[in-house]
């Protein structure tokens, strides 16, 4: 028993725990504007188009400081400050949005929000594949990037923020994050480990130098950002249009469409790290491989589903685009460029994916659906990830259960 314990009690659990809630309030923080605008619309009379600005803005900001800050943090060799410093941020600005007045000044808080938030994720995997154990490594990056922000943030957070709004005030809710976020930056600063570099400052600096501008010659890294780019395209489409498409286009109830939408937040938890665990087992390159044309289905079953109860089931069996993303974004890039360029290559697919998927791919289907109707969102949505699909056939494998055949060689 007393091994047991000792086991679960590890730094690698520990700092599993502390960034999984780290992200999870990330999204929480990030989605909280979608929850809100009902009420915050009402108050400071806002329109729709003005709730698409805000959301490109901070998809636009977070792309990037996601990129700079993976650069800078390579090239400098640290990742904790510039985590606990993000953390610190973005709770700032989560409690001044409850301030806000009026659309310019929460335009101008939402930008300030991507921009501490973007480096979140690249310093909170940069940090967890130094921790983890090569057979864990796929499962951890999933958790965190995954499962966590699911929970947290699309399935936790609807029904407390609604709850809060509903009987103190909009401007009450944004606190719930912001508390969360100065918790997570306490953790941080006690528990979080800066794991040193076994290389030497000067040459980490000429080594990142010189990664900035070679890593998109490694295959891997072209087509995660590639990969990237379609995914977060489709993820982006369906959690922008899909509450709007099935009320005014399939005609269900406000009602019906919360339970869908539900169904995509626990599938987003579940793929989240189920997909992440197999590729430890199966490889990186076979899981995309399959999950990729599964999570085209999602929004084709969008249009098809003929009741609440069969959409709900087969956009939960569909959803796996989720987790998908820790491996394109975080794990293939970490096992394919050296540890003084991981957060470099990260933050580069990370901030271009958000660029074209989270920035430019809303504009483009909201321009599509207002000349030909919603349905061609969905199918915008089904397309990327079918090309996510046809992309990932190029990838070399860097599973270490599959280098450890003597048929695979090492990526170089």
């Amino acid at each position: 028993m007393y091994t047991s314990h000792q086991s679960f009690l590890t730094y690698e659990n520990r700092l599993l725990l502390i960034l999984c809630v780290t992200s999870g309030f990330v999204f929480f923080d990030r989605l909280a504007l979608s929850f809100l605008f009902p009420f915050i619309s009402d108050e400071l009379h806002l329109s729709e188009i003005q709730l698409g600005l805000m959301s490109s803005v901070l998809s636009l900001t977070w792309a990037l400081s996601g990129a700079l800050s993976g650069a800078w943090s390579d090239a400098r060799g640290v990742r904790k400050p510039i985590l606990l410093l993000a953390v610190l941020g973005f709770s700032v600005c989560a409690a001044a949005s409850s301030w806000v007045v009026g659309f310019m000044s929460l335009l101008i808080l939402r930008a300030l929000m991507g921009l501490f938030e973007g480096p979140v994720l690249p310093m909170s995997q940069s940090l967890m594949v130094d921790s983890s154990t090569p057979e864990r490594r796929g499962l951890n990056m999933g958790l965190l990037q995954g499962s966590s922000p699911g929970l947290i943030g699309g399935v936790i957070g609807p029904p407390v923020m609604i709850g809060i709004a509903t009987h103190y005030g909009w401007r009450d809710a944004f606190y719930v994050s912001s508390i969360a976020g100065l918790v997570m930056a306490l953790c941080i600063w006690l528990w979080v480990k800066e794991k040193p570099s076994k290389v030497q400052p000067i040459q980490a600096q000429q080594e990142s130098n010189v990664s900035k501008w070679t890593l998109l010659r490694k295959r891997n890294i072209l087509l995660c950002l590639l990969i990237g780019c379609c995914f977060l395209t489709w993820f982006v489409v369906i959690i922008s249009f899909a509450p709007t498409f099935l009320m005014k286009y399939r005609h269900f109830s406000a009602t019906s469409m919360t339970v869908v939408m539900t169904c995509l937040g626990a599938a987003w938890v579940f793929w989240g790290f189920v997909v992440p665990g197999l590729s430890d087992r199966m490889g990186r390159r076979a899981a995309l491989l399959i999950f990729s044309p599964i999570a085209a289905l999602c929004p084709i079953a969008m249009i098809y589903g003929s009741s609440v109860m069969s959409l709900g089931l087969f956009v939960f069996l569909t959803y796996t685009g989720l987790g998908c993303f820790t491996l394109f974004m975080s794990t293939i890039p970490a096992e394919t460029v050296p540890r003084h360029s991981i957060a470099t290559a990260m933050g580069l697919i990370m901030g271009t994916s958000e660029l074209v998927g989270g920035f430019l791919a809303p504009i483009v289907a909201g321009f599509a659906a207002h000349h030909y109707g919603l349905v061609i969102a969905m199918w915008m949505s089904a397309a990327a990830a079918m090309m996510a699909g046809l992309l990932s056939a190029g990838l070399k494998e860097t599973a270490p259960i599959a280098l450890k055949k003597p048929t695979n060689k090492v990526i170089s």
